[in-house]
Order: structure tokens, then C-alpha cells, then sequence
């Protein structure tokens, strides 16, 4: 990465994906150059969908999740994990574990319904709904925007890599049916003798995260990769990026926008609500190296193309063999 000072995320609009009119094409060639920029040198970026929906929805959906968490123990209780697939429903505080430390947050999950459900099968089971008013209706609207969010910006970001007609279809054909994921994560101010962040710091494994955050400032960081950077902190955080070098930034919300290493560090008074959206392959889909970015990393390194660094899996499969070691009835399972 060359060298850079940044204070912020680099911010992508939505607008120009959103019609196929002439008149936008240069736009469209301007806006998927600028993502691809973004996902090769950071991997983080704010998404502007003021042009896609009312910032009013999400604004919404924190609201909810807000109120769902401010209900007894014993009412959020009530959808606990063990009750389906200890894969959808709630997480209490604590409950989830990230690098061996308990997280300071609680949170709800919700994955694709599937046909012929089985709880007794990881992530197989049946979402589980809190019976706040609106909550569900809101959601489900949600779900299905971002479903469609994240086809456009797949196209998008075909668009940037160059692929061929032909490459793109293949590519849109693995998440036509994306495996959807999507949390509420509730997050109470860190206590001053908390052993850890509120949610330590991880590489999301699935295709795109759409995450949309209230407006708590200094609570997202994200960690960019710089050469030679040294360590910033003076928090007394733990040092979670091992021996990579580069800086931790605060990705601070900004009105209308929604993988690298990143963490959230919540010290701020407020209960702090985030709804992250996680557009993933369809169950089925054959995840492998992309010919048409082996050819663009190639043209931009300089290096011969080679052979992929990475072997093909299906999604479904890797997706088991994440969540399937947490499926026991011995205890809380996240991943």
C-alpha cells in the first residue's frame, strides 16, 4: 500500500448503480474504479444509500433493537439460542467470545429461512422473532433491501475488476440466492474493570457486510495495514492485530453511509445499537479465484499471474465447519 495519512474512510455512492442510464455510464466507470480502490487498499469503506433509502429505515431498526434490548432478562431470554439451532435467536451479554475473551455486548441473529427446518441441524432451524410492534415488518424490509444492495455492488465491483460478460454471470449466479445473515448487537458501555472490548477485533469470512451503526462516535476501528506504522494506542488496548504493522482509526458514523481486521471499543455513556447485514454466497456456491482478478491484480503488480493462492470450497461446507463446532447443548455457541 503506498504510503497515506487518512482521518476517514474512503466514501462510495450508491446513486450511480442504481439505473442503467447512459447518461450515468461515466459516473458508473468512476464510482466502480473508486471501489475497487477502496476494497484492494482498505477493505473498509463507507457506502452513501441516501440515493436507495430514507436514512429514516435504519434510524428505525436501531430503535427497535434498542427497545428489544431494554426488555426483561427473562423476555429476551425467551429466544435463546438453545431453543433452536444455537445459531438464531439471542445471545446474552457476555455470551459471545471473540480471541478467547467474552465480548461486552448481547445480540439477536437471523439467517435465511430454509426449506424443511431442523433445529437439531447447525443453522438449519427457525428464526426467532421478538414480539416488539414493528420489529419483524421492519426487519424483513430490511432484508430484502439489502439483498438487492448487495447484488448491485457485486456488479459494481465486477464492473471495477474488469470481468468479462461472461465471468460477471458466473459471479452473480454464485449469490442469487445469497445465505443471508443478519445481527442486532446491543452494546452497554465497557465497564472499567472489563477484561477486553466490547467486541474484539475479527475478519468477517463471508462476502460483503453491510453494517449500519447508530450515531455513537469512537466505538467502530478499523485496522489499516501500513508498513512501518507505529503503534498509536494509548488505551491500554490489547495489541489483537499480532505482528502486522499499521495504525487502528475510528470509523465514526456518518448520516446516510452503512473485510479488514476491525473492533468495536465502546467507552462513551449511551447504549450503543448496530445492525450488520452480511450479503454471503447462496449455500451452494462454489467459492474459487475470480480468472478475471488473478488478470487485474496481475496488470497492477506487474507479477505474472500464476497459479490461485487459494483452493475452491463451497460455501454451505465452510460455513458448517465454521458455526458446527459451536453446535453443542454443553454451552453457548458463536463463532
Amino acid at each position: 500500500m503506498s504510503a497515506f495519512k487518512l482521518s476517514q474512510l474512503p466514501i462510495i455512492d450508491i446513486a450511480p448503480f442504481l439505473n442503467d442510464s447512459p447518461s450515468d455510464a461515466k459516473a458508473r466507470l468512476a464510482a466502480s474504479a473508486a471501489l475497487h480502490r477502496a476494497c484492494v487498499e482498505f477493505g473498509f469503506f463507507y457506502l452513501d444509500i441516501q440515493a436507495y433509502v430514507n436514512p429514516s429505515e435504519p434510524e428505525e431498526l436501531a430503535r427497535l433493537g434498542k427497545e428489544f434490548f431494554g426488555l426483561p432478562q427473562e423476555e429476551k431470554d425467551k429466544l435463546a439460542l438453545k431453543n433452536q439451532d444455537y445459531a438464531r435467536g439471542y445471545a446474552k451479554l457476555k455470551e459471545n467470545v471473540t480471541n478467547g475473551k467474552a465480548d461486552n455486548h448481547e445480540g439477536i441473529d437471523f439467517y435465511k429461512p430454509v426449506e424443511n427446518p431442523d433445529k437439531t441441524k447447525p443453522v438449519w432451524g427457525e428464526n426467532q422473532w421478538p414480539t416488539v410492534p414493528g420489529f419483524r415488518e421492519k426487519y424483513d424490509t430490511w432484508v430484502e433491501k439489502m439483498k438487492k444492495l448487495g447484488t448491485i455492488v457485486m456488479r459494481a465491483m465486477a464492473d471495477g475488476l474488469g470481468l468479462s460478460a461472461e465471468e460477471q454471470e458466473d459471479l452473480l449466479n454464485q449469490v442469487n440466492d445469497s445465505f443471508w445473515v443478519m445481527r442486532v448487537i446491543g452494546y452497554p458501555p465497557l465497564p472499567d474493570d472489563h477484561d477486553g472490548v466490547s467486541c474484539g477485533a475479527h475478519k468477517d469470512y463471508g462476502c460483503l457486510t453491510f453494517l449500519y451503526a447508530d450515531p455513537t462516535p469512537s466505538a467502530l476501528q478499523v485496522f489499516l495495514r501500513q508498513p512501518g506504522a507505529k503503534e498509536t494506542d494509548n488505551h491500554g488496548l490489547p495489541r489483537e492485530q499480532g505482528d502486522e504493522e499499521g495504525v487502528w482509526i475510528n470509523a465514526d458514523p456518518i448520516p446516510g453511509c452503512v473485510s479488514t481486521l476491525h473492533r468495536v471499543v465502546h467507552r462513551g455513556s449511551n447504549y450503543r445499537v448496530s445492525v450488520p447485514f452480511f450479503f454471503e454466497p447462496n449455500f451452494d456456491a462454489l467459492v474459487k479465484p475470480i480468472p478475471g482478478a488473478l488478470r487485474k491484480k496481475a496488470q497492477e503488480t506487474g507479477e505474472l499471474e500464476g497459479e490461485p493462492a487459494h483452493e475452491s470450497v463451497v460455501y454451505g461446507e465452510f460455513l458448517l465447519a465454521k458455526v458446527g463446532n459451536n453446535f453443542s447443548t454443553e454451552g453457548p455457541g458463536r463463532y
